[in-house]
């Protein structure tokens, strides 16, 4: 599916976080947006996922705009993990797994069998199956995480959105969770998250979209746009690009 934004301008209040900002999303890939902190990623996340309304400009999907799409039926196409989330109280992991179904419920509100197979399906992927019967109010920050994840992959959307996943999680169940961005991608979905890792970043993504200052600075594959001159104009870092010995992809290494 196509997902796409021209001339993008986003704000709260009087402050304008995203200005005439366009964007075509690549369709089966995994898009990453990198950038210093404030430049807009989560800003630009949650509208092209309808969180937040555009002041102008306009988002379409495979060529409609989102104004053609009922609350229901966008929940279908596009999931979405916001950045920080607060655990329900006295609901069990199965049970907000299965929130996950909500749009493809019937007007009674009742799971069938392929909802059921779904969120069974999601706990066991994301790693959840010992704790699904725990409440998720008990649970640390990083098992909350992946039963947050768990209830994304029941919703089972074509374009998944991400806001830093892989906050919270240590370092093995970060690389889980990359992996499994990666699995869900190899399915065929399209997945667009905001990390603040680059190497990261680099090994896992296809595209990368850096921003600045609410503005796209450069986009393309990880090889095409991490530099040392961009490190140091968007970041501020003064590093050096080696390749990874693994996945060959760019790595950065900072000089102090």
């Amino acid at each position: 599916m196509m997902l796409s934004a021209k001339n993008l301008t986003v704000g709260y209040g009087d402050r304008t976080i995203l200005n005439d900002l366009s964007i075509d999303i690549p369709s089966n890939k995994v898009t990453a947006f990198i950038g210093p902190n404030g430049c807009g990623k989560s800003t630009l996340l949650k509208t092209l996922s309808r969180v937040i309304q555009p002041k102008h400009g306009s988002i379409e999907l495979d060529g409609k705009s989102f104004q053609h799409y009922s609350e229901k039926q966008l929940a279908k196409k596009i999931s979405l993990l916001p950045q920080v989330l607060h655990a329900p109280e006295g609901m069990t992991v199965r049970k907000l797994v299965t929130l996950g179904r909500t749009p493809y419920l019937s007007f009674l509100g009742r799971l069938s069998e392929v909802d059921h197979e779904h969120v069974t399906n999601a706990i066991k992927n994301a790693g959840v199956e010992a704790i699904a019967d725990h409440f998720v109010d008990a649970l640390s920050g990083g098992q909350r995480q992946r039963v947050w994840i768990a209830m994304i992959l029941a919703q089972d959307t074509p374009i998944v959105m991400l806001d830093e996943p892989t906050t919270y999680l240590d370092l093995s169940h970060q690389v889980a969770l990359m992996q499994l961005i990666r699995a869900m991608n190899n399915q065929g979905k399209t997945v667009v998250t905001v990390l603040h890792d680059l190497n990261q970043a680099c090994r896992y993504c296809d595209h990368l979209i850096v921003m600045k200052d609410g503005k796209v600075i450069t986009q393309g594959m990880p090889e095409a746009v991490m530099n040392r001159s961009l490190l140091k104009s968007v970041f501020d870092l003064d590093a050096e690009i080696f390749q990874d010995p693994i996945a060959q992809s760019p790595m950065c290494v900072s000089l102090f």
